[in-house]
C-alpha cells in the first residue's frame, strides 16, 4: 500500500509547491492590474472631456452629414409615393435628375417650394409640370439641403435590383424518394412465396398419405375450395364496401383541388415575401360572411406602378417556368390600363377566377365569426397559404373536420387588461376556469349553429 500512497504532505513536494506559488503570484498580479486599469479609466475620461470642451469652448452639436443609406430612407418616406428612381409613376423617374438640372441650388429650391419656382417662370420646370398633367407636387420646407443631397445621391447611384433565384424550387435538389415500386415488387415476391408454400404443403401431404397407404384425397382447385372462396368473398366485400362508403362521403369534397387560374397569382410572393395582409385584398373576411375575391382595381392600387418583377423564380405545379411580367400584362388587359400612357384607355372586364373553396348550400359559415370573433388564423383552414404559388384546397372542409376543430379550439376570453372577446364574459358564471373551455362547451357543435 505504501508504494501507491505517499503520506508526505503535499506542500513538501518541491514541484507542486513551486507550481502553487507561481499560480498565486499570477493571480495577484492580474488582480492588481485590473484595479489599476479601473482607477485609470475614469481619470482618462475626466482628462479627455475638458480638452474637447476647451477646444470647442462649447458642447459639440454638429450632426454627421446624411449618408446614402439615409437618403434611401428619406426617399422612401417623402418621395416614393409618386416617384421611382428608374420608372415613371405619377412623376418622372428621378435617376439622372442632377444631369438634367445642373444647378444644385435650383433643385433645392424646387424641392423646398416648387410653386415658387413655377411662379418664377422657369422654363424647364414649367414644361415638366405641364407634361405630367399639372399634378401638384408636395412641398418639403423641412428638408435640409444636406438631406436633399442625400436623396439625390441615392437616386443617382440607384441600380435596378437583380432577380433572385428561389432555391427552394431548384430542380437540382433531391426530390423525396418514392418507394411505391419497391413496395409493389416486395408484395409480388411475397405473394409468389405464399403460393409456393401452399403448393409445397399440398405435395407433402399427398406424399405422406401415399407412404402411409392412405387413399389420395381428391384434389380441389383453390378457386373451387369453399374455405378460400368464403374468405375471398369476405375480403372483397369489405374492400368494396369501404371504398363505396369513402366515395359516398367524399361527394362534393375537393381537397387538394388546384385549378389553373386565368392569371398566375402567387400568394407566396404577395402574402409571404412582401407580407401583404390577407385583409388588404379579402376585405370582407373581417366583417362579413364571405372573404370575397378582390376586384381588379385592388390589384391596380399597386400594379399601376409595379409593372415588372424582380423576385424569386416562379414555377407552376408541373414545373414549367412562369414569366411574371406577362402575368402583369394580363392584368392590364383585363382592366384596360395602358402602362405607357399611365391611364385606362379601354373598357375593362372581370377576371374569371375559378373558385376553389366551396361549402354546400345548407351550411352556414361566417368568416367574421372565425377571423374576428374567434381570432382563427387563415392558415388553420387554408394551410400554409403564404408559401403557395398556386392555391390548392388544404383541408377537407368536412363536417367531421369542423366539429373536431370546435372540440379543440379554446375560447378567447377577455383578460384583466381587456384583451379578448368581451362577448364571452357572459359565460364567466358558468365556468370557474377558462383554461380548458372550448367552442364545443358553449354550443359550438349544436346542429343549429351551422344548419338553420
Amino acid at each position: 500500500m505504501a508504494q501507491f500512497f505517499n503520506p508526505q504532505p503535499i506542500m513538501r513536494r518541491p514541484i507542486l509547491r513551486s507550481t502553487l506559488l507561481l499560480l498565486i503570484l499570477a493571480i495577484t498580479i492580474t488582480k492588481a492590474s485590473g484595479q489599476a486599469a479601473a482607477r485609470a479609466t475614469p481619470q482618462a475620461h475626466t482628462n479627455t472631456a475638458p480638452a474637447t470642451n476647451a477646444a470647442t469652448n462649447a458642447p459639440a452639436t454638429n450632426a454627421p452629414a446624411p449618408t446614402t443609406a439615409d437618403g434611401k430612407a428619406l426617399f422612401q418616406t417623402n418621395c416614393a409615393q409618386c416617384h421611382n428612381p428608374i420608372k415613371v409613376l405619377t412623376g418622372p423617374a428621378l435617376k439622372g435628375v442632377t444631369d438634367r438640372v445642373t444647378d444644385r441650388k435650383l433643385l433645392h429650391d424646387w424641392i423646398h417650394n416648387n410653386t415658387k419656382v413655377l411662379a418664377s417662370g422657369n422654363t424647364y420646370f414649367n414644361n415638366l409640370f405641364n407634361q405630367y398633367g399639372r399634378a401638384p407636387m408636395n412641398t418639403f420646407p423641412n428638408l435640409s439641403d444636406a438631406e436633399i443631397d442625400a436623396i439625390l445621391n441615392y437616386v443617382s447611384n440607384y441600380n435596378e435590383p437583380l432577380a433572385k433565384t428561389n432555391t427552394s424550387l431548384n430542380p437540382t435538389e433531391q426530390a423525396p424518394e418514392n418507394h411505391t415500386l419497391l413496395y409493389a415488387i416486395v408484395t409480388f415476391i411475397l405473394a409468389i412465396f405464399a403460393i409456393g408454400l401452399y403448393i409445397l404443403n399440398v405435395s407433402l401431404k399427398r406424399l405422406a398419405d401415399e407412404k402411409r397407404g392412405l387413399p389420395p384425397s381428391p384434389h380441389i382447385p383453390i378457386y373451387r375450395h369453399k374455405t378460400y372462396l368464403v374468405l375471398a368473398t369476405i375480403v372483397v366485400s369489405v374492400l368494396i364496401g369501404y371504398y363505396l362508403v369513402e366515395a359516398a362521403i367524399g361527394i362534393g369534397r375537393q381537397q387538394a383541388y388546384q385549378p389553373v387560374q386565368p392569371i398566375f397569382f402567387s400568394h407566396h410572393v404577395h402574402a409571404g415575401l412582401n407580407q401583404i395582409s390577407c385583409l388588404f385584398c379579402h376585405t370582407s373576411a373581417w366583417d362579413g360572411k364571405t372573404a370575397t375575391v378582390p376586384p381588379p382595381k385592388v390589384c391596380m392600387n399597386c400594379h399601376a406602378a409595379i409593372n415588372d418583377y424582380h423576385g424569386e423564380r416562379l414555377v407552376r405545379e408541373d414545373g414549367s417556368r412562369v414569366n411574371p411580367d406577362e402575368e402583369i400584362q394580363k392584368l392590364y388587359s383585363y382592366t384596360g390600363y395602358d402602362p405607357v400612357k399611365q391611364r385606362y384607355t379601354k373598357p375593362g372586364h372581370p377576371i374569371q377566377w375559378i373558385r376553389i373553396h366551396n361549402l354546400p348550400d345548407h351550411v352556414y359559415f361566417s368568416h367574421a365569426q372565425h377571423v374576428r370573433a374567434g381570432k382563427v388564423q387563415c392558415q388553420t383552414c387554408h394551410g400554409p397559404i403564404q408559401d403557395m404559388d398556386e392555391v390548392r384546397q388544404f383541408a377537407p372542409l368536412s363536417m367531421g373536420w369542423c366539429i373536431n376543430c370546435h372540440r379543440t379550439t379554446k375560447i378567447d376570453f377577455p383578460d384583466s387588461a381587456g384583451h379578448g372577446n368581451k362577448f364571452y364574459s357572459t359565460y364567466s358564471k358558468k365556468f370557474k376556469s377558462y383554461d380548458s373551455v372550448t367552442v364545443e362547451d358553449i354550443g359550438g357543435t349544436e346542429c343549429q349553429k351551422c344548419h338553420y
